[in-house]
């Protein structure tokens, strides 16, 4: 689940943000006066994104932007002068600020967040060297014993994994460990 952080030199501001976002069903995780203590939020955090004044107390917003992990985003709340100067991958809204454009914004960046993070979800881990050389090797005793194109040694070890339930390194293996074993 996705979080909302509000960073604004006054407590007030943002708890003036959080309510007109909280109108929206959109609720902050945290309220915070300096940009150190969001970092230690997000780092409590799953995910989510960071709502900043340009002026923040105990640092610049860009470096702000620059220490927040890849599953954290930064809207940025500026003047009109201000936003040319926005760090890539934080969103400028300048002033002043609409609650509907706020809240429209915010939900925006969260859906964004969200199939940005389902996605490196669904995305296969990549495979260690070691991982790498066992299928390797398994593909080419296919290959030099039975006679396989590459792509049919791969197929065979694929389909014998999905067959018995095991991933593709372990089918590999089993294949090694039984022609070895001969």
């Amino acid at each position: 689940m996705s979080s909302i952080i509000i960073v604004m030199p006054k407590i007030e501001d943002a708890k003036r943000i959080r309510d007109i976002l909280g109108r929206r069903g959109l609720a902050a995780s945290a309220l915070c006066t300096t940009a150190s203590s969001a970092l230690s939020q997000v780092h409590q955090l799953d995910s989510g994104i960071v709502i900043c004044s340009h002026r923040v107390r105990d640092m610049h917003f860009s470096q702000l932007a620059e220490y927040l992990p890849d599953y954290f985003d930064m809207l940025l709340l500026t003047s009109p002068g201000e936003a040319g100067s926005c760090p890539a991958g934080a969103v400028p809204l300048t002033y002043p600020v609409r609650p509907q454009d706020l809240c429209s914004t915010a939900e925006m960046m969260l859906a964004q967040l969200d199939r940005r993070l389902k996605k490196r979800k669904i995305a296969p881990k990549k495979r260690s060297e070691q991982e790498q050389n066992y299928i390797n090797n398994a593909k080419w005793v296919l290959m030099e014993r039975n006679h396989m194109t590459e792509q049919e040694a791969f197929r065979y070890i694929q389909k014998s994994s999905m067959d018995s339930g095991t991933n593709m390194v372990e089918t590999a293996q089993m294949i090694l460990l039984l022609i070895y074993d001969e």
